[in-house]
């Protein structure tokens, strides 16, 4: 099920939501991708994100300041279309030979079940995944 058209909306990797909220300068490699898009994070990035807070022993001041920034994006639940995207990623990955990480399925399978390319720093992690348009600077 197509659920938006490409250049309309982006998901956006784990890896870019934080070049973004730490102001790494690598943000600015991709706020072209993302200008006047409506911005997706997968379920799996915002439990990634979530993870990396509490790692870092992030106060609830600054946890706070996370999540409004967390609203400039909309998540996507997993729900049957991702979960059946997820298992077709995985799969085809096996059967290439080329097996994509289970974190990096839910992500890409985002992307494909929205039909939106997907923004990342870590194109390597993508590359073999059957239909998914990567947009990377890296």
């Amino acid at each position: 099920m197509s659920r938006g058209i490409v250049g309309d909306i982006v998901v956006v990797d784990t890896d870019v939501v934080s070049f973004f909220f730490k102001g790494d300068t690598r943000a600015s490699l991709y706020q072209s991708h993302l200008d006047g898009r409506l911005r997706i994070i997968a379920a799996q990035t915002r439990a990634e994100l979530e993870r990396w807070t509490l790692a870092r022993n992030w106060g609830a001041r600054r946890r706070a300041a996370f999540r409004n920034f967390l609203k400039d994006f909309l998540l996507a639940e997993a729900d049957e279309t991702i979960c059946l995207r997820w298992a077709e990623v995985k799969d085809d990955g096996d059967r290439q030979g080329h097996p994509v990480s289970s974190v990096d399925a839910w992500i890409a399978a985002t992307a494909l079940a929205y039909d939106a390319p997907l923004v990342t720093h870590n194109r390597k992690d993508f590359e073999n995944v059957q239909g998914l348009i990567v947009l990377s600077e890296n």
